[in-house]
């Protein structure tokens, strides 16, 4: 379907990546996988036509439709939500007039076998086709459908744009390109604006899409639970595996270690054959054999491995401050937003050391509560701090919070203090901040770095409670790896609010689910919660099916009656409808038997004449019996 052929793109006199191929085909789920920086974006703007390689081309058929959604995108619309989102079907529209316009045309010609005639008839229908799958007759009703799968409520689809933050302005982006149901789907971190339920509602959208899918996600689940083909991006070349990510993982690995197995057994047979250049090159006898080595090493294809990026950030929490037994207590703490309650009598206790995960739609409090807890909101009620408890809170926009203007190093050196002020480089250093890169002024940094430098200034002074809003959001695979393990050995409390099922999976014992005003704990990791509000919901259906009003069962019966009585009458017709079948079967089958025996001896039926309108009524005689015998059978059936 499309071919990426020879593509090259450089930036600032480097090479991004040099000559890679690859084909994306009809039905591809393809995951496109490298760390922060490697080209993944660039990528799939050159696929969508937004920017343009340095060398190689882009070749797709004049049919296919392509649909971009960017990382992050500036939306200025006025319209509702539905309004907005009802512009997807801008080319429904188009194509209607087109249909109207070429009924015209066929109406007032005549011409009905003539190429053209028929080349119009093609064209309409390949336009109804596509006016069928773009959303046929329903497309406000599925606008709808999709809006709600992306979190929206019904009320929310009446509200202005400008009243969402870009967040939600995205999901709406979203729901405009999966509505226009494009051949290609291009993806660039689809989840980063979703929570739990909407991202699990788009695995399930996805799964099922007619079309080609081509995303860049840091979500280790939704790649696995989408593709089954991930394009890795490393060193300025591309490996293609057919297998989601979590394979990938580990068949890179294996093709590296065998690599390197390879090259370590070629490098000593190098050794060997050099030895034995040196050791006999003066001497005559040996002459043809050191040629023929010489010739040997020039001839060797050197084996390659392929770079493996080592280059990850490397840190650990230092020791939790030792505090009381009870880190955080909460009575009925609410918060309000002039007449609308994001937060209302929550109550909370939490012991030292618990991991805790906050998860729910977006707009439900999580990080509402969170500011609370941390300090920087206002709130009804009590927050009470335990003994020595000392909180670092990383909000969800805390590398806005960083000075654009200072460099790398002066964002910590100002603030840092004590024994940690000689410290500053090497703690930089953890975090991939090393020689120039230290005097980078902040303004300059990919969201990735300014992720990794938040989380670098949070390490300036030891907590025992840490309060972290999506930590995850701009970070790599490898990166959210190790921030995860350097999390599950804090010896602190911690509070995670995330939609990143892998990364919170093992890390947290306990979650509580926001739905506004109220909280609902459960026990247990994210994958806990998930089976067990499953179950709960399949719980409430069955509810709801076994119990109906007395009126509704009663109707229910009279129905089912009334579909019996029904039934029976047509069994009683069919019956009948069989007997006299046979009844004329039997009387067709005599009247063949009869001139049969005619066509076997002729001469004693001197009566008979035997020509062409004998063996036509014979034919007629023998298809009518034919006829019955299948009507017979379908009824009988």
């Amino acid at each position: 379907m499309i071919s990426i052929q020879n593509l090259s793109i450089h930036f600032t006199g480097q090479d991004l990546f040099t000559d890679i191929n690859f084909m994306i085909r009809e039905k591809d789920r393809i995951g496109l996988v490298g760390k922060n920086g490697a080209g993944k974006t660039t990528l799939i703007k050159i696929i969508a036509g937004l920017e343009q390689p340095s060398h190689g081309n882009v070749v797709m058929s004049d049919d296919v439709t392509v649909g971009y959604l960017p990382q992050e995108k500036n939306i200025h619309s006025t319209k509702t939500v539905l309004d907005e989102t009802m512009t997807a079907f801008d080319e429904y529209h188009q194509i209607e007039k087109k249909l109207a316009q070429l009924q015209e045309e066929l109406s007032e010609r005549t011409d009905y076998e003539s190429a053209g005639y028929q080349k119009l008839c093609e064209k309409m229908s390949t336009l109804n086709e596509r006016l069928i799958l773009i959303g046929g007759h329903s497309i406000e009703g599925e606008a709808e459908r999709i809006l709600v799968g992306l979190g929206f409520d019904h009320d929310d689809m009446y509200r202005a744009m400008n009243e969402f933050s870009n967040g939600w302005q995205m999901r709406v982006e979203l729901a405009k390109i999966l509505l226009r149901k494009p051949n290609l789907l291009l993806l660039d971190e689809p989840t980063n604006h979703l929570d739990i339920e909407s991202i699990q509602w788009l695995e399930g959208y996805l799964k099922s899409y007619y079309g080609s899918i081509f995303m860049v996600s840091h979500d280790r689940a939704f790649l696995d639970h989408i593709t089954i083909r991930t394009i890795e991006i490393s060193g300025g070349k591309i490996y293609d595996y057919k297998c989601a990510y979590t394979e990938f993982v580990e068949r890179r690995e294996e093709r590296i270690d065998l690599q390197k197995a390879a090259y370590d057994n070629q490098q000593r047979e190098i050794k060997d054959i050099e030895a034995f250049i040196e050791r006999f090159r003066y001497k005559a006898t040996k002459a043809k054999q050191v040629q023929s080595r010489v010739k040997q090493l020039e001839k060797m294809d050197i084996v390659e491995i392929d770079d493996r990026d080592k280059s990850v950030m490397h840190f650990k929490f230092p020791p939790a401050p030792h505090s009381g037994k009870v880190t955080l207590e909460l009575n009925h703490v609410g918060k309000c937003y002039d007449e609308k309650c994001i937060l209302n009598d929550i109550n909370l206790l939490i012991p030292r050391g618990e991991k805790i995960a906050f998860v729910g739609r977006n707009g439900e409090g999580k990080s509402t509560l969170s500011k609370i807890i941390a300090g920087v909101l206002d709130y009804t009620g009590e927050v009470k701090l335990g003994h020595e408890v000392k909180i670092g809170y990383y909000a969800q926009n805390q590398q806005d919070m960083l000075d654009p203007e200072k460099t790398v190093f002066e964002t910590l050196d100002d603030v840092a203090t004590g024994d940690m002020r000689v410290k500053v480089k090497s703690l930089l250093g953890a975090f991939l901040f090393s020689g120039e890169t230290i005097d980078k002024k902040v303004k300059v940094l990919s969201g990735g770095e300014k992720a990794r430098l938040s989380l670098a200034k949070m390490l300036l002074f030891p907590t025992n409670l840490l309060i972290l809003d999506e930590p995850t959001n701009h970070l790599d695979m490898l990166s959210k790896d190790i921030l995860k393990s350097a999390l599950i050995q804090f010896d602190g409390t911690l509070i995670v609010v995330s939609h990143d099922r892998d990364f919170l999976q093992g890390l947290t014992n306990k979650v509580y689910e926001f739905k506004k005003p109220h909280i609902k704990e459960y026990i247990g990791d994210i994958y806990d919660f998930l089976e067990e509000k499953r179950i709960k919901e399949l719980d409430d259906l069955n509810k709801k099916q076994k119990y109906q009003p007395q009126e509704v069962q009663t109707s229910q019966s009279k129905i089912d009656y009334e579909a019996k009585k029904k039934d029976d009458r047509e069994k009683r017709r069919i019956e009948k409808e069989i007997k006299r079948l046979e009844e004329e079967i039997e009387e067709r089958e005599q009247e063949l038997a009869m001139l049969d025996e005619i066509m076997a001896d002729p001469t004693s039926h001197p009566e008979v004449k035997i020509d062409d309108d004998f063996y036509w009524s014979y034919g007629k005689k023998k298809e009518e019996l034919q006829n019955l015998m299948d009507k017979w059978g379908e009824l009988a059936m």
